[in-house]
């Protein structure tokens, strides 16, 4: 045991391996994840913006919305810019511990946005089929108490498995991925890891599943309550208030589910990267668009922004 925590004490750095090794590739690759990375920050940026400058936005609702963008803000940072970097560079080191704190940031606001998205469900859950008591249920205390529960989650959940990952003696330091990844960096290591495999498959029922099951019971609640009511303009308001957040969850919960709790294989492996690309970048650029141009009450405070804007 003492040699193998004596191997990984050498590994000082690492080497990721990217997407591509084509210039031509690269090159392309760069513009489309500074693309996406630009459009992730002044989206994000703009929607919390807006739930702060506009008084019809200050609700549980948009409390939560502010939230995710600002969740998606620090995921989306914690890799792109180093990606964007190794992109342009011959180098695409990353030293030991910087791998190790960027592993622990990723899956810790990873995991906080699963969470927060249960959240969400409860509160569209709450809004729908208890609209009357829906101030009262969800008041500042349990928004921020539920909050705090999805990031302390969140982040419990990335420690335990950031320290069980760098735990394992590692006998190569080039991972074969853009980033540092639990599943990349296992494939390093020279031990067993089967207990490794396990708690990777328990967290991410705990972080998946747990959080999916709340989702589709809320909206399996929901989705009774609309065909209640009589009225079709009631039925497609009452749809219309979960449409955004019920499509953003199908984005995140897809690809994630995909990655780490569909069936692995060899040539798994780049498929692997290409949908943790799409969840690094994709999925938080699609969730500011999706709130914005779904959610009329957004458009109205931005249309409200820019008439004073264009007044001064």
């Amino acid at each position: 045991m003492g040699q193998e925590n004596k191997t990984q004490t050498w590994v000082s750095e690492f080497i990721l391996l990217g997407l591509s090794s084509d210039p031509e590739t690269q090159v392309f690759l760069f513009v489309l994840v500074l693309t996406m990375y630009l459009v992730i920050l002044v989206g994000n940026i703009l929607i919390l913006l807006l739930i702060r400058l506009d008084s019809r936005l200050h609700n549980p609702m948009y409390f939560f919305l502010s939230v995710l963008s600002f969740v998606d803000i620090c995921y989306a940072s914690s890799s792109a810019p180093q990606m964007l970097a190794h992109l342009l560079s011959a180098q695409k080191s990353i030293p030991f511990y910087s791998c190790v704190l960027q592993l622990l940031i990723s899956l810790g606001f990873g995991g906080s946005e699963f969470f927060l998205l249960g959240a969400m469900a409860y509160d569209r859950y709450v809004a729908v089929c208890h609209p009357l008591h829906y101030t009262v249920i969800m008041h500042g205390g349990l928004c921020l108490g539920l909050t705090a529960g999805c990031l302390v989650a969140g982040f419990t959940n990335s420690l335990m498995e950031t320290i069980i990952t760098f735990w394992l003696p590692l006998c190569h330091n080039a991972i074969n991925h853009f980033a540092c990844e639990t599943l990349a960096i296992l494939r390093l290591a020279c031990g067993d890891i089967s207990f490794n495999k396990v708690m990777v498959a328990i967290s991410g029922f705990l972080v998946i599943m747990l959080p999916c099951s709340l989702v589709l019971f809320s909206y399996g609640r929901i989705v009774t309550a609309i065909l209640q009511i009589r009225s079709a303009q009631g039925r497609s308001k009452a749809f219309g208030t979960c449409a955004s957040h019920l499509t953003v969850v199908c984005v995140c919960f897809g690809a994630t589910i995909f990655t780490y709790l569909g069936p692995q294989s060899a040539s798994s492996v780049e498929v692997e990267k290409i949908v943790s690309l799409f969840y690094a970048v994709v999925a938080p650029m699609l969730n500011p668009l999706i709130y914005s141009l779904k959610n009329k009450e957004v458009m109205a405070a931005l249309r409200k922004v820019l008439e004073k804007f264009r007044d001064k």
